[in-house]
């Protein structure tokens, strides 16, 4: 009978680890950790005090609008759905917070997950009319339309309405997931604080 050298592995032992499952696990796990490595900036949490990732959406006229075109002002950014009740009772609050800041550089901007028109989302819903939300509402600040859902991915709700306050610098200094009272004076007192009111 042939001897081995202590330590060294037999042909047959070469043959055998790799199909060992401990073999393939560690494989496996060595291949998340470096493509979540790779990949580690669109893994970033948006949360307070992160930096709002920008995006591309259409307004209501179809022109395209980033958040990026809105640096230096204070920037509601407000993710919801026409089918959302919570959305629709939060609107006129937005609108009261908007209609108190006219003039300054305060800004709403409303993005709309809603499906395009004619089209049904993943939930089965079928596309809302925005236009028509927007009157019954008498809303006057801007909506933006994302049926593509990219918006919702890069800043990781959870829901509708997901709300982010983005300061002039940038930074996201409130989130508040469901809706809100946006025209309480908590919030407007905040609003106007990063105002420099």
């Amino acid at each position: 009978m042939r001897s081995h050298p202590v330590g060294q592995a037999t042909p047959h032992m070469k043959r055998k680890s790799f199909k060992s499952p401990y073999f393939w696990a560690i494989v496996l796990v060595a291949a998340v950790v470096v493509t979540a490595w790779l990949g580690r900036e669109s893994y970033q949490p948006v949360l307070t005090g992160a930096a709002a990732p920008d995006f591309v959406a259409r307004n209501m006229a179809g022109e395209t609008v980033h958040l990026s075109d809105y640096r230096g002002r204070v920037v509601l950014v407000n993710i919801w759905a026409t089918w959302c009740g919570p959305c629709r009772s939060e609107m006129p609050s937005m609108q009261n917070l908007y209609q108190d800041l006219k003039g300054t550089d305060f800004e709403i901007l409303a993005v709309s997950i809603d499906a395009a028109p004619g089209q049904v989302d993943a939930g089965g819903r079928p596309g809302g009319d925005l236009q028509a939300f927007v009157n019954e509402l008498g809303l006057t600040f801007p909506i933006l339309h994302d049926p593509s859902g990219k918006i919702e991915a890069t800043y990781q709700t959870t829901g509708v309405p997901e709300t982010f306050l983005v300061g002039r610098d940038g930074l996201i200094y409130k989130k508040v997931a469901g809706g809100t009272d946006w025209a309480a004076p908590v919030n407007q007192e905040l609003v106007r604080r990063l105002l420099g009111e």
